[in-house]
C-alpha cells in the first residue's frame, strides 16, 4: 500500500508542471504583497523576509502585528486566518464577498488590493 501512494505522489504531485505552477504563485504573493506593502505605507522589501511578511500584513489588517502569533497555534489559526482576511478587505474599503474571495484565491485578489483603485484607510 505505501508504494502505491509513493507512485501517485511521484507520478502526479511532483512534476515539472506542477513546480512550475508552484513558482508562480509563490512569484505572484512576493509581488501582490510587495504592492499591498507599499500601498499601506510600508516598506515592500518586507514581502521578501518570511515572519516579518505576516507581521506586517498582521498589522496592516489589524491593530497590531503581534497577533500574527495566533496563526501559529493549530485551531485558533485557522479562525484568525478567515478575521485577518475580512479585516484587511475592510481596511482597503472592501466587502464580505471579497475577503471571501481572497480566502479562496489570495495571490489575485491581493493583486486587485495592490493594483486596483482601493485606497488603505489606517485602523485604529
Amino acid at each position: 500500500m505505501f508504494e502505491q501512494l509513493q507512485s501517485i505522489w511521484s507520478e502526479y504531485l511532483f512534476t515539472p508542471e506542477t513546480g512550475t505552477v508552484s513558482v508562480i504563485l509563490a512569484v505572484l504573493s512576493v509581488v501582490a504583497m510587495w504592492v499591498v506593502f507599499v500601498k499601506a505605507g510600508r516598506g515592500g522589501w518586507r514581502s521578501l523576509v518570511p515572519v516579518l511578511n505576516l507581521y506586517t500584513l498582521v498589522d496592516i489588517a489589524d491593530t497590531t502585528g503581534w497577533k500574527f502569533l495566533l496563526l501559529l497555534i493549530p485551531v485558533v489559526g485557522a479562525i484568525y486566518y478567515v478575521l485577518l482576511t475580512y479585516r484587511l478587505a475592510r481596511a482597503f474599503g472592501k466587502g464580505l464577498l471579497f475577503a471571501i474571495g481572497m480566502m479562496l484565491f489570495q495571490p489575485f485578489f491581493m493583486l486587485i488590493l495592490g493594483f486596483g483603485k482601493a485606497k488603505y484607510r489606517k485602523r485604529r
